[in-house]
C-alpha cells in the first residue's frame, strides 16, 4: 500500500503524540512522591474527563426530531405493542378452546388439581 506524503506525515505526526502521552503517563504513575501532590492513586485523563461530561450533558443538548422518535418507536413501542398482541392472541385462542370443550381438563397446561 502507497501512502502520500501527506498521509505520511499524519501518521508520524500520529506516532509521535502516543510516545509523548505514554511517556507522560509513564512518567506519572511512577513517581514515588505522588501522594504529596494530594490527587490521589489515580493519574488525570483530560479525555476521559472530556467524555463523562459529554456523557454527563447529553440529555441537556437533546433535540427531538422525526428520527429520534422513530428510534424510539421502532425500538421500544412496537416490540411491546406486537408481543403483547401475540400474546393476547395467543390465549384467547387457548381460552377459547377451553370453553367450547375441544380440550379435555386433563390435557390442560394449567390446571388446579
Amino acid at each position: 500500500m502507497v501512502l502520500t506524503k501527506e498521509e505520511e506525515a499524519f501518521i508520524c505526526r500520529k506516532h509521535e503524540q502516543t510516545l509523548k502521552l505514554r511517556n507522560e503517563y509513564l512518567k506519572q504513575s511512577s513517581n514515588p512522591f505522588r501522594h504529596a501532590t494530594g490527587e490521589g492513586g489515580t493519574v488525570f485523563d483530560a479525555g476521559l474527563a472530556r467524555f463523562q461530561a459529554m456523557r454527563v450533558s447529553n440529555y441537556e443538548h437533546f433535540r427531538p426530531t422525526g428520527h429520534s422518535f422513530r428510534m424510539g418507536l421502532f425500538a421500544v413501542v412496537l416490540p411491546i405493542a406486537v408481543y403483547a398482541w401475540a400474546l393476547k392472541t395467543e390465549r384467547d385462542g387457548r381460552e377459547k378452546k377451553y370453553r367450547t370443550g375441544q380440550v379435555a381438563y386433563k390435557d390442560r397446561q394449567f390446571k388446579f388439581i
